[in-house]
């Protein structure tokens, strides 16, 4: 028992050196990041990087007519916020208000758009959110050099 005790004890060791913490923090970006930046890629023409097509304007002002915001505004800032969120996560540039930003838009899309999808879909973004607004973007970040440039 002693034995399996001590190989759990340097498993946890070496799965916290701040190295390996940092890169499932990258994974973590980049996997929130995506589902965000798939997501916005539909909302705009074919071709474009940011003309929102117009089944974007009419898919807020029907089926997603229950997000309490003028429907025209409301595509435009989910379009807007797809795009530039995920950016910012993968360059680990304000990790931390990008990621809250994104579970408040999953919030959004639970509450007002989707409900039935919390357990197949949106707790899974939620605590990818989560995990990068408590730990931050880790050393592979823009984040952390901001923090060593950083004044004390």
């Amino acid at each position: 028992m002693k034995a399996i005790f001590s190989a759990y004890d340097r498993a946890v060791a070496f799965v916290s050196i701040a190295m390996v913490e940092s890169l499932m923090l990258l994974f973590t970006r980049v996997v929130l990041a995506g589902i965000f930046w798939r997501s916005a890629r539909t909302k705009v023409e074919d071709g474009s990087w940011m003309t929102i097509s117009d089944t974007t304007y009419y898919l807020f002002a029907n089926d997603y007519s229950g997000v309490p915001l003028p429907s025209h505004f409301a595509a435009v800032m989910a379009t807007v916020s797809e795009h530039a969120f995920p950016i910012l996560l993968v360059l680990g540039l304000f990790t931390r208000l990008s990621a809250l930003a994104l579970l408040g838009m999953t919030m959004v899309i639970q509450i007002f758009v989707y409900p039935a999808e919390w357990w197949t879909q949106h707790s899974l973004w939620a605590a990818l959110a989560l995990i990068l607004i408590v730990r931050g973007g880790g050393m592979i970040s823009l984040d952390a050099g901001l923090l060593k440039a950083r004044p004390a």
